[in-house]
C-alpha cells in the first residue's frame, strides 16, 4: 500500500511482532501510524486471488521447496535479503564467510540462526514457545556476578506478561507452570493470584506422557545440588480450548479458519491453518482501527537528525517497485516519534549506518542466541513420533541455580517429530536406507515401520551471556543489491556456554541410560557449528533467537535504551524487540519481547500527548 500523507503521529520500521503491536496499540488511541515494512506481505489475504498472492501462496512455495528449512515458504528477495541455514559456513581464520548468503561472517563461530524479512515476520516460522523468563534472570549479575542485571524487574513486566499472553493466545495451565518448580525454588514463577492463561494447555503427546512416566523421581546433581528432572507441559501461543470468555482468534484473513490446533506437525516453518500466532494477526487489528498504514517493499537506510533538538526528522527509505528488479523511488518520512522495530541485527544495522544513537559505543554488540545442542535415539517402544505440535512439553528444572556463577543454565525442550531437526528425517533418512543399508520392498517397509515410531530428540537451548564482542558492524564494501548494508557479525561460543553444553550432553546420557535409549548422537569435526569443552566435542544450532545488539540499561554510558525502552541520545526514538533485552537467559524471548513492546507502547502514548 503506498500512503499519502508525508507526515504522522508515529512511523514504524518493521511490520513483524514487536512492530504490529506496538501500531495496533497507538492506532486503537487514534494515532495516525505508518509501518515501513523492507520484505514484501500478502496485504492480509489468506487465498491467492489472481496474480495478488496470498498467505496459501507460502504454502505452495513450501510444498514445492526442497529444502524445508525455517525460510522455505517466504519468497526470496534480493532487494530484502534474510538469512538462511543452508548458508552457514565455518568462518576461516584468515578471511570472512562473505560470498554465501546475506550475512558476512568474521567468526570465530559461526552465527547460525535466521529470519524473516516479509510482512509479519519471524513469527511466521516460530515454533509458538511462550516461556516467561525467571524473576533472577532479571538479576544475573547480583546474584551470579555474570552478565547484566536488567533495570526492571520480574515484578514491573509481569502485568505486560498477562496483556501479551491475552493477545498471543497463549495454552497453558498457570497451577501446572507454578507446581513444576516447587522442588526448586531457584526458578519459581510466581503468577498474582487467580491468573490463568487464556486457554488450557494443549494436551502433551504420547512421548511427553511416557517421559513423566519414566523419569518420575529422577534428579540429577550440579555441584552437589539436586535437581528434579519433571516433565512440564510448555506454554505455547497456539490455539486451544479456551477459558471463559476468551475467543481464539483464527487465521488473517479467514477468522472461522485455525480456532484450534489442528496437530498438522508443521508448526515450523508454516503453520498451514494459522492455528499457531503470527503477527498477521495482529497487523489485521491494527489495520482495521483505520489508524494504521502499512507500506511493504519499503526499505529504511537512514535516520536524519534535528541537530539543535536531536530528534530524528526524517526516516529515509527506499522503495522498490518488484523483487525482480532493484529499481527504486528514494522516499522520506516524518513522524513525531520514530520507533524501530526491525529486528536485532536489522535495527543495530540501520543504526549504524545512520551513525545515530550510539554514544555508548553499544549499537550491535552483545550479540546473543540460544546455542542449542541436539540429542537423539531409539526408544525401546514405539512413541508415536511425527505427530502433533513439534513439542508440547519440557523438562525446565535447569533452567536456573547456583550453578549459574560457573556455567550456563539450559532448558530440555522435548521434541515431537522424531530426528526431523537432527537427520531430516524421514524425508533426508529413507534414501539411506536405501543407499547404504540396501533396503527395499517388505524389509525397507519393517525397518521403517519398527524404528520411526520410536525416534525421539532432545534440545538443550543453552543460556549466552552478553558479550561486547559478540556484535554486529557494517562495512561499505559489503552491500545487497539496492546499496544497503549487509550485516557483518563477529560470534563466538564461550567456555560459559560450552560449559553448560557439556552439563547438558551429562544430563542427557543420564536420561537415556535410565529410559534404556539407545544413543544415535553424533557430533561432526566439520559440522559449522562444532565446538569443544575440555577435550570432548559439541555441535549447537541456531535456536533463532536474535537477542542484544541495543540494550536497555539505567546508565547512558552501558547501554542504548532507558527502561522506558527511549533512546539516550534521541527523545523522540523508541527501539523495540528483543534488541533491548540485556540478557537472553533460558526461555524463547517472543513473550518477553511481545510485553516489553506492551509496555513501550504506553511509554509513547504518554510522550505523544506531551506533543499535543
Amino acid at each position: 500500500m503506498t500512503h499519502h500523507h508525508t507526515e504522522y503521529d508515529v512511523v514504524i520500521v518493521g511490520a513483524g511482532i514487536a512492530g504490529a503491536i506496538m501500531a495496533k496499540q497507538l492506532g486503537e488511541q487514534g494515532k495516525k501510524v505508518l509501518i515501513l515494512e523492507a520484505g514484501t506481505g500478502t496485504d492480509g489475504r489468506f487465498f491467492d486471488q489472481g496474480k495478488e498472492k496470498g498467505y496459501e501462496s507460502y504454502m505452495t512455495r513450501f510444498f514445492t521447496a526442497m529444502a524445508k528449512i525455517p525460510n522455505a515458504p517466504y519468497p526470496n528477495n534480493p532487494n530484502a535479503p534474510q538469512p538462511l541455514v543452508t548458508d552457514i559456513q565455518k568462518p576461516p581464520l584468515d578471511k570472512p564467510v562473505s560470498d554465501h548468503g546475506y550475512f558476512v561472517q568474521y567468526g570465530p563461530d559461526p552465527f547460525a540462526s535466521t529470519y524473516t524479512r516479509s510482512e509479519g515476520g519471524t513469527t511466521l516460522h516460530w515454533l509458538g514457545t511462550c516461556l516467561r523468563m525467571l524473576p533472577e534472570d532479571f538479576e544475573l549479575k547480583t546474584r551470579f556476578g555474570r552478565g547484566r542485571d536488567w533495570p526492571i524487574s520480574y515484578q514491573d513486566l509481569q502485568p505486560w506478561y498477562e496483556i501479551a499472553e491475552q493477545h498471543i493466545g497463549v495454552s497453558a495451565n498457570a497451577d501446572v507452570q507454578t507446581y513444576q518448580q516447587i522442588d526448586n525454588p531457584s526458578v519459581q514463577l510466581p503468577f498474582e493470584e487467580n491468573y490463568d492463561y487464556p486457554m488450557e494447555q494443549i494436551p502433551q503427546s504420547f512421548l511427553d506422557q511416557y517421559l513423566a512416566k519414566g523419569l518420575q523421581g529422577m534428579q540429577v546433581e550440579i555441584d552437589n545440588q539436586p535437581y528434579p528432572i519433571d516433565v512440564v507441559a510448555t506454554p505455547q501461543g497456539r490455539n486451544g480450548m479456551p477459558r471463559g470468555d476468551y475467543r481464539p482468534v483464527g487465521a488473517a484473513g479467514n477468522p472461522d479458519l485455525g480456532q484450534r490446533c489442528a496437530g498438522n506437525s508443521n508448526c515450523v516453518p508454516i503453520c498451514p491453518i494459522q492455528a499457531k500466532y503470527s503477527a498477521l494477526k495482529t497487523l489485521e487489528q491494527a489495520k482495521n482501527t483505520g489508524n494504521v498504514t502499512i507500506e511493504t517493499q519499503a526499505v529504511a537506510y537512514n535516520l536524519e537528525v534535528d541537530h539543535k533538538t536531536q530528534h530524528i526528522s526524517k526516516v529515509h527509505y527506499k522503495r522498490y517497485h518488484s523483487t525482480k528488479s532493484a529499481a527504486y523511488d528514494d522516499k522520506t518520512v516524518k513522524g513525531k516519534v520514530v520507533v524501530l522495530a526491525a529486528h536485532a541485527v536489522e535495527n543495530a544495522k540501520l543504526l549504524l549506518a545512520s551513525n545515530v544513537a550510539n554514544s555508548s559505543d553499544q549499537v550491535g554488540r552483545n550479540l546473543m542466541d540460544h546455542p542449542t545442542m541436539l540429542t537423539w535415539g531409539l526408544m525401546p517402544c514405539k512413541i508415536g513420533a511425527f505427530r502433533g505440535p513439534g513439542s508440547t512439553s519440557g523438562i525446565p528444572s535447569l533452567r536456573g541455580g547456583a550453578f549459574r556463577a560457573e556455567q550456563a543454565a539450559f532448558r530440555i525442550e522435548i521434541g515431537n517429530w522424531g530426528w526431523s531437526w537432527p537427520e531430516g528425517a524421514p524425508i533426508a533418512t529413507v534414501p539411506e536406507l536405501i543407499d547404504e543399508q540396501n533396503l527395499f520392498g517388505p524389509a525397507l517397509r519393517h525397518k521403517i515401520a519398527e524404528e520411526y515410531p520410536r525416534m525421539f530428540r532432545f534440545g538443550f537451548l543453552v543460556e549466552q551471556l552478553p558479550d561486547p564482542d559478540n556484535r554486529v558492524t557494517i562495512d561499505d564494501q559489503y552491500r545487497d543489491q539496492l546499496g544497503n548494508y549487509r550485516p557483518v557479525i563477529h560470534y563466538k561460543v564461550t567456555d560459559y556456554t560450552r560449559a553448560g553444553m557439556a552439563q547438558a550432553k551429562e544430563v542427557s546420557d543420564a536420561i537415556f541410560q535410565r529410559l534404556a535409549v539407545e544413543p544415535f548422537t553424533k557430533y561432526k569435526a566439520n559440522d559449522p557449528g562444532y565446538v569443544q569443552y575440555q577435550g570432548k566435542g559439541y555441535v549447537y544450532n541456531g535456536a533463532g533467537h536474535l537477542v542484544g545488539t541495543h540494550l536497555m540499561g539505567d546508565d547512558p554510558k552501558t547501554s542504548v535504551v532507558n527502561r522506558e525502552q527511549r533512546s539516550w541520545d534521541h527523545p523522540n526514538l523508541y527501539l523495540v524487540g528483543c534488541g533491548n533485552m540485556p540478557t537472553i537467559a533460558t526461555s524463547n524471548p517472543t513473550l518477553t519481547m511481545a510485553a516489553l513492546t506492551f509496555w513501550a507502547a504506553d511509554n509513547v502514548l504518554n510522550a505523544l500527548d506531551q506533543y499535543e
